[in-house]
């Protein structure tokens, strides 16, 4: 008699008999033991001297600083004396942002720090034109340095803010190679020695609409030689590849599976997105060029994302990531922070992390090739440590607000030296025939 034949009711069969056999009932592994009862790390609490004083939360002053390599830092300070600081930073678009924070700065004096919903309630609606990578980057620098001032007045870190701990490690990825990516197995083998197990790179230099099959050969070689050292790759396709190559190109890389492929197309082909999804198995990450849940609505729906990847700098601050994070939850979207950016946007980022059940992993700007002229991502830190990289992530970030110190002297050195400087800019690439390709 088989397994599978009709049994009369009440009686063993073949198949019970052989499932009970093979149950096997294993032991709580070590970490289901450690978190037996949840994460336990206890910090204690010390509300700032002017918690309890009356209008001493009323925003007093926002400036912004341009810094190099890059950046935009936002200044928020209370009149009870707690200084807060976020990120602005948009890449290319400096003296934008700087006119809307202007803006900003002249319409919040006076306003408590501690509503931070209502401040953005009103910053991303009253004004009846809203969105856009300035305005909402304009909101992230002030938002970011909300939360750091809450954080520092109630005296807990942001993660606290935010529903509390779901891990107690962030993991990190870092990059290697550049615009036009060489060398990249070397620099890997750099990057696994300082604590990484996952980095991220361009995929291709600049490249045609429809460009020679062998143009791709180099992308596919590059990957295979930095996972031949035993750490994953995502690579970034930055939008330079169009349909056509794209998913030659996605073809290509599947049998080296690399983490995940990064702006395969550009946004807004959300139609020919999905189309691509559907002939590949890997994951596809996009959100960079999002802004709000309204931007990032149309790709979860259309179900043409694995990954979603707001940067904290871009889309709101803390407020709206975290509320794009809660989103794509609901559409079994991971969520990778973008963040190839300062001190402040990192931190940021690694708070929704510790907060934010599908974190899967954040971007880390550290010796990146954007990074130029001895500045770097520890250059205005005081504390560099809380970023240590071990086993490919990074630790828990435990004192008050961001948790994150700065050097705030040499930042206003530094800004007044680059407020005579040209902010940075994107290169421009062109193609043989003179045509303006991607970057």
């Amino acid at each position: 008699m088989s397994a599978n034949q009709p049994q009369e009711l009440g009686t063993s069969t073949i198949a019970t008999d052989i499932s009970t056999q093979q149950a096997t009932y294993l032991p709580p592994s070590d970490l289901a033991a450690k978190y037996h009862k949840g994460i336990q790390q206890h910090l204690a609490v010390q509300p700032h001297a002017s918690a309890s004083k009356a209008g001493s939360t009323k925003i007093k002053t926002i400036e912004n600083f341009y810094v190099r390599p890059r950046w935009l830092f936002v200044r928020v300070e209370t009149e009870g004396g707690v200084v807060g600081w976020g990120e602005g930073t948009l890449e290319g678009h400096t003296e934008a942002v700087q006119g809307s924070l202007r803006d900003i700065s002249r319409r919040l004096i006076g306003w408590d720090a501690m509503n931070i919903e209502e401040i953005y309630t009103y910053l991303y609606r009253h004004r009846f034109y809203r969105g856009g990578e300035v305005l909402m980057s304009a909101m992230s620098g002030v938002d970011i340095a909300l939360w750091d001032i809450k954080g520092k007045v109630l005296g807990v870190p942001v993660w606290e803010l935010l529903g509390g701990k779901i891990r107690e490690r962030c993991d990190v990825y870092g990059w290697v190679g550049g615009d036009r990516p060489s060398d990249v197995m070397e620099q890997a083998k750099v990057r696994k020695a300082q604590g990484f197990t996952r980095v991220k790179m361009n995929a291709t230099e600049s490249i045609g609409w429809l460009d020679s099959p062998h143009a791709l050969d180099d992308t596919v070689q590059r990957l295979a030689q930095v996972k031949s050292i035993g750490i994953d790759a995502g690579l970034d396709f930055h939008g330079r590849v169009h349909k056509g190559m794209a998913k030659q190109l996605a073809a290509a890389l599947e049998p080296h599976r690399p983490l995940f492929i990064e702006e395969p197309l550009l946004p807004g082909h959300v139609n020919e997105l999905k189309d691509l999804y559907n002939k590949t198995t890997i994951p596809i990450a996009l959100g960079e060029r999002l802004f709000t849940r309204l931007d990032c609505r149309p790709y979860f729906e259309a179900g043409c994302i694995d990954i979603i990847q707001p940067d904290i700098a871009h889309a709101g601050g803390i407020s709206e990531t975290k509320k794009i994070a809660i989103m794509a939850e609901a559409y079994d979207i991971g969520v990778a922070p973008h963040c190839p950016l300062g001190p402040l946007a990192f931190a940021a980022s690694l708070h929704i992390g510790f907060s934010t059940p599908n974190f899967v992993v954040c971007e880390m700007s550290w010796k990146m090739h954007y990074n130029t002229g001895g500045f770097d991502l520890f250059t205005y830190m005081t504390n560099p440590d809380v970023f240590k990289v071990e086993g490919g992530s990074v630790g828990l970030l435990t004192t008050p607000g961001l948790g994150i110190e700065l050097n705030e002297e040499l930042i206003r050195k530094e800004a007044a030296e680059a407020e005579k400087l040209e902010p940075w800019i994107n290169p421009l690439f062109r193609g043989d025939d003179g045509m303006i390709r991607e970057w």
